[in-house]
């Protein structure tokens, strides 16, 4: 399946080859790409993908286009001699050696013109033929088209059009198709082309209601036959719809304005009956995504919804058994976690709007790919949770989600094991009360959690053994004060939490303060506070060997720090961090440790969302900036683990997905 194109904030030229047989995605070259838009078409010819049209980023239209060729990887562009006006929102059909394009909207003289006119374009001699308008279906937009072996049939359309017209491309010639028990007026339907005839269905009148009705239109009698709406889905616009050989499917959609659907129906027209969509496993309810038939699979990815916003996620369904599978690249989103198994990266959880995932993926640098981790029996949809890598499981624990107008606070947790793609639950027997905001490390057998907030701050953690599956509570005796968003390292024998954010029902305090808890002994021993940097939160801490070094964060006030500090436990002792060339002050960025040095990377000021970073080498207190070139797009609350030679970066705010792999230079 190839995408291109679209909207997610800006107009998009990029685009991905999803492989469902091996659950991978590949980038499509953007060099010669056509410029960036939406609202375009897209036909398939046997060995190239056609792109043509579409809106620009000021409202005007492209005439423009593209051939794009999977084998090669390349772009080839499509003449504009004798192209059809520019448009948005038309038509396109492959004929099996042409593309036809037709109707659509122009904007001109601040008025949006509905269009009669198309055109056919070859791409063997990279040439255009208009289409006639004698005895053309009236002007229209977001109307359907069918490619039936030897005519182009369009239907339906703009302000609940219930007319259409076949058009021959051998004869350049249109001919009317029949009202007579057509169905009803409609625009933002589906129509799919089942051997003999069309099928329409869904979509809404010209009063914005939306329908199950449909029709089957058999060209051959110029004749409609009603669908049954016994069982049929419920009435909805913006979904898709495929032919799989005997039965059409259609899934998604909405019912304005904020009623999305994540459900749908197979038509069989042979017996005029519906027959419900597996509801287990299925993709986020969404609208305006796309969907195409693989012989196999439908699969459907992208489009949006009211809580996500724009998607970047998917599912194959299975026809032959009733069975969704997700795609593998997760959406987008932050508040999520990630670790680094020693293969693979693997991140879980985390959200965007109001939207709560329980989803995840693994992603393997070393073929650029992605496998997605299975939703059964994994924890509930959480953000501001905790995860820790054992050596073979992953194990999140606590966090938050939304539930009607209350945040719910998390005890809970799981243990992932990518070898089997399966969840074991954590137990809650004496699991410590629900929080999120906590640090989490891990020891060699055990996971200790601390800190945090439920409503409250919070001095108190556990200890959870994952091969007994049993939780022990730290120690309360010596422990720091309560905190939200501390941070914490392992030094082999001791967890050192430091930094975080105190709020007393009246003001907050940014805490300079910190302790090392020993879980041998389960003995707390406060961290000096002599030379400590200013109190934080925000901030990033890292285990070098000897030191933990804290840097960044924001204080109590709301300066954006660019400073830092490396404590030693073994003297009780605090050193600070060089600012000169330290990267500019920022919070809510990521950091990790190479062996040799500390590199930190995006985060925010509330005013840039940074897509840069430095690299700090402790033994000569010195940065080095890393390199903007070919940087992820700026942003914050996103992850970053380190592989052995390579820092990923995933994810963060408004719900991204993208990121990067940073080879960092020998120091």
């Amino acid at each position: 399946m190839i995408i291109w194109g679209g909207y997610a904030g800006i107009l998009l030229n990029d685009g991905g080859r999803y492989n469902p047989s091996i659950d991978t995605w590949t980038a499509t070259r953007t060099t010669h790409a056509p410029i960036g838009r939406e609202l375009h078409t897209a036909v398939w010819t046997g060995t190239e993908m056609i792109v043509w049209g579409g809106k620009s980023a000021t409202g005007s239209e492209y005439r423009t286009g593209g051939r794009y060729n999977p084998a090669t990887d390349r772009w080839t562009v499509t003449s504009t001699t004798n192209a059809p006006m520019a448009r948005e929102s038309h038509t396109a059909v492959w004929t099996g050696s042409e593309m036809i394009v037709w109707g659509g909207q122009h904007f001109s003289n601040f008025t949006y013109v509905n269009l009669q006119t198309g055109g056919r374009y070859n791409p063997g001699t990279n040439s255009w033929t208009a289409t006639s308008t004698i005895n053309a279906p009236a002007p229209r937009y977001h109307h359907t088209a069918v490619w039936s072996g030897s005519e182009m049939i369009v239907w339906g359309g703009s302000y609940g059009l219930n007319t259409g017209g076949r058009y021959n491309p051998t004869s350049n010639s249109w001919t009317a198709v029949s009202t007579v028990n057509a169905p009803t007026g409609r625009e933002g339907h589906t129509a799919v082309w089942a051997g003999s005839r069309m099928i329409v269905w869904g979509g809404f009148d010209g009063g914005g209601n939306t329908s199950n009705t449909g029709g089957r239109y058999n060209p051959a009698t110029d004749k409609w036959a009603a669908t049954s709406i016994t069982n049929a889905p419920a009435g909805r616009s913006g979904h898709t719809a495929v032919w799989a050989g005997n039965q059409m499917i259609i899934w998604g959609g909405t019912t304005p304005p904020s009623n999305y659907f994540d459900s749908g129906g197979r038509y069989n027209p042979g017996t005029n009956t519906w027959t419900a969509t597996s509801s287990n496993n299925t993709p986020t309810a969404r609208n305006g995504h796309t969907a195409i038939w693989t012989g196999t699979y439908m699969i459907i990815w992208g489009g949006d919804n009211l809580n996500e916003g724009l998607l970047s996620s998917g599912g194959k369904y299975d026809l032959k058994t009733d069975s969704w599978t997700p795609t593998s690249t997760p959406s987008g989103r932050s508040g999520h976690t990630a670790v680094w198994t020693g293969a693979e990266m693997i991140i879980w959880g985390g959200g965007v709007n109001s939207a709560f995932f329980n989803t995840g993926g693994r992603y393997t640098p070393s073929t650029d790919s992605w496998t997605a981790t299975s939703v059964t029996n994994a924890p509930a949809g959480r953000s501001s949770h905790t995860a820790v890598w054992t050596g073979s499981e992953m194990i999140v624990w606590g966090g938050i989600y939304f539930e009607g107008s209350n945040f719910i606070f998390l005890n809970t947790g799981g243990r992932y094991n990518p070898s089997t793609d399966s969840w074991t639950a954590t137990t809650i027997i004496n699991a410590p009360t629900a929080r999120d905001s906590h640090a989490a490390v891990w020891t060699g057998k055990e996971m200790i959690v601390w800190g945090g907030y439920n409503s409250n701050d919070l001095n108190t953690g556990g200890r959870y053994n994952p091969a007994t599956d049993l939780w022990r509570a730290t120690r309360t005796a010596n422990a720091p004060s309560a905190r939200s968003g501390p941070t914490a390292v392992w030094t082999g024998t001791e967890m050192i939490v430091w930094g975080g954010v105190y709020y007393d029902g009246s003001r907050y305090f940014y805490l300079n303060t910190g302790g090392r808890y020993n879980p041998g002994t389960n003995i707390w021993t406060a961290s000096s506070t002599v030379n400590a940097p200013i109190g934080r939160e925000a901030h990033t801490a890292i285990w070098s060997g000897s030191e933990m070094i804290v840097w960044g964060g924001i204080d109590a006030f709301l300066n954006y720090s660019n400073a830092g500090g490396r404590y030693s436990p073994s003297t009780n002792s605090w050193t600070a961090t060089s600012t000169t060339n330290a990267p500019t002050g920022r919070y809510i960025h990521t950091a990790i440790w190479t062996g040799s040095e500390m590199i930190v990377w995006g985060g925010t000021d509330d005013s840039i969302n940074f897509n840069n970073g430095g690299r700090y080498n402790p033994t000569t207190n010195a940065w080095v900036a890393t390199t903007t070139a070919n940087a992820p797009t700026g942003r914050f609350g996103h992850t970053a683990v380190w592989t052995g030679d390579q820092m990923i970066v995933w994810g963060g705010s408004y719900g991204l997905n993208t990121g990067g792999k940073y080879c960092a230079p020998p120091p």
